[in-house]
């Protein structure tokens, strides 16, 4: 992989793969560039796609911890390592991180995001301050195993699906990165859907979810992209917050490849 140094210092490491218009992907809690190897290897036709180990994780360094800040910082580094007319996909946080940086600024034209966490609505508000509330606890405690516990229970993986994962070989891993979980909802603030500082997004934005997630993550995409001043919203039948590569590719294949037509069908 090779390494950018973010403003702060921090090292960033990112893979780059395939010929054509430059596509950075950022991952969502957990995940380091591998975790979208199949959908990059399917983009890579069309793109040059970048991943990249966001800070904290993989090869990268974590010099200046948890800010939302310095998470736009490293993006906006590796996009300028992408060159100029870059597009960005963000999946899941990586989506809500995605938005944070075109909102500062960081100078795209074309983003997409896959059903950035957000739980707005009263009860939504709830249930993300009590996760906030006990990630930080266990956090505090050391206590990485439960961290990474809680982040899958709050998407849904089932406890003995848990269990199983708990004497897998990947569960070090996801230990080692589970401090990241702080940056994740770091990134999501109350659960609510920033309006407001969206409203700075100038980018064309798709935004997706999948037909059989749940309803409320469903209706909280609709209102991100209404509240996008260029938002258009895409339901991907029989997907879920798990979507399958091979169908989400065909789709951001056709909105970054910058047809105007095809952004229009679209919403």
């Amino acid at each position: 992989m090779d390494r950018i140094l973010s403003a702060d210092g921090t090292p960033i490491a990112y893979r780059r793969q395939g010929e054509g218009p430059p596509l950075v992907l950022v991952g969502g809690a957990l995940s380091v560039a591998a975790t979208d190897a199949a959908l990059a290897a399917l983009l890579a036709p069309r793109f040059t796609v970048i991943t990249y180990d966001r800070r904290g994780r993989g090869a990268s360094g974590d010099t200046g911890g948890c800010a939302v800040a310095r998470e736009v910082e490293d993006l906006a580094a590796v996009v300028g390592a992408a060159g100029a007319g870059t597009s960005v996909f963000g999946m899941s946080s990586g989506g809500a991180l995605a938005l944070e940086a075109v909102a500062a600024g960081l100078p795209v034209e074309l983003l997409a995001v896959y059903e950035p966490p957000y739980t707005p609505g009263t009860s939504g508000l709830r249930f993300k301050a009590r996760c906030t509330a006990r990630l930080r606890r266990l956090l505090a405690a050391g206590d990485r195993g439960g961290a990474v516990e809680l982040f899958l229970s709050m998407t849904g993986v089932a406890e003995e699906t848990a269990a199983r994962m708990r004497r897998s070989a990947v569960w070090p891993e996801l230990e080692a990165r589970a401090h990241t979980l702080a940056y994740d909802d770091a990134l999501l603030g109350d659960g609510a859907i920033p309006t407001v500082r969206f409203s700075a997004v100038a980018a064309r934005t798709l935004v997706i979810c999948g037909g059989f997630s749940s309803a409320p993550a469903r209706a909280a995409t609709r209102t991100l992209a209404e509240a996008l001043p260029r938002g258009r919203h895409r339901t991907l039948t029989g997907q879920m917050r798990e979507v399958a590569p091979q169908v989400l590719a065909p789709v951001l294949t056709e909105f970054f490849a910058r047809d105007v037509y095809a952004y229009g069908r679209a919403s």
